[in-house]
């Protein structure tokens, strides 16, 4: 019998994770707040901020749960209502789930606010954090709470970037929308988080020890300019200005990740952004 893996929030990453878990002969079953028809696998039309409209997971007993929402405004309500509230609502909906072994929560790493050279990683003190970062490390923490109940990891990603995600694409187009200040930027492909997250299922399937945090993001953090200035060039752009000094942002370490034996597909900017370019 397979595995069976209920991702929580089928958006771009949930999508594509739930095509990789088949690949790897798992089962997705998907839950999101429209449904198309095109699907090819089991999904759920619920709202993760409505419990009663959660009712029909009583019937489910997922071997995994990944929970990848994304909060519909940039506000402090919607993340609370999104990753706190919901995350606490999808729980209560499977607290009979006896099969359920493991939960992933889809975190950002939006909660270190500290702004350094430095490399950070999951054991950095955590400082200085908007209502974003707030918000989620108080799901992060509800997860801790319910860990009498199920195993959990916490996946701090970087900024995602994939198909359909083309905005340093469009920006390095148009040089007059590029930042005012150059700050160090973290990233990761669309596909390599999903297939991490994949890897760390496996992992647990095989009864290896997995972490309750990573961080997770490619090899490179560089800055902004630097990027941008390289994809322009890939577009035959030539922009005449030097590049600007760095000032703030942070430099975040996969050292943890890589340690599991996980293999990046593309990873930097270039080897991501290459293959972008070339399928446009």
């Amino acid at each position: 019998m397979s595995h069976q893996v209920l991702i929580v929030g089928c958006g771009d990453l949930g999508l594509e994770l739930a095509h990789q878990l088949q690949s790897h002969g798992l089962m997705p079953i998907g839950l999101r707040r429209s449904l198309h028809s095109d699907f090819s696998f089991e999904c759920i039309q619920a709202d993760v901020t409505e419990p009663s409209s959660l009712l029909s997971l009583s019937r489910l007993d997922p071997d995994f749960l990944v929970y990848c929402v994304a909060a519909s405004s940039q506000n402090d309500e919607s993340y609370r209502q999104h990753y706190v509230e919901g995350l606490r609502n999808v729980l209560a909906a499977l607290k009979d789930a006896s099969n359920l072994k493991h939960v992933f929560f889809v975190s950002s790493t939006r909660m270190y606010g500290q702004r350094t050279g430095a490399l950070l990683d999951e054991n950095t003190v955590l400082q200085e954090m908007d209502f974003g970062g707030q918000r989620l490390l108080e799901a992060e923490d509800l997860l801790k709470q319910a860990g009498k109940l199920w195993s959990h990891t916490a996946l701090r990603l970087t900024g995602i970037y994939g198909p359909g995600r083309n905005r340093m694409i469009h920006m390095a187009a148009n040089p007059s929308h590029w930042p005012l200040q150059n700050t160090i930027s973290n990233r990761i492909h669309r596909d390599d988080a999903a297939a991490f997250i994949v890897h760390l299922i496996q992992m647990f399937l095989n009864t290896q020890p997995i972490e309750d945090c990573y961080v997770v993001t490619d090899n490179s953090p560089v800055s902004q300019y630097e990027v941008l200035l390289w994809i322009a060039a890939q577009m035959g752009i030539e922009i005449e200005s030097d590049m600007p000094d760095i000032v703030g942002g942070k430099r975040m370490s996969n050292q943890r990740m890589l340690s599991t034996g996980f293999s990046l597909k593309y990873p930097d900017y270039k080897a991501g952004y290459l293959a972008m370019l070339n399928t446009a």
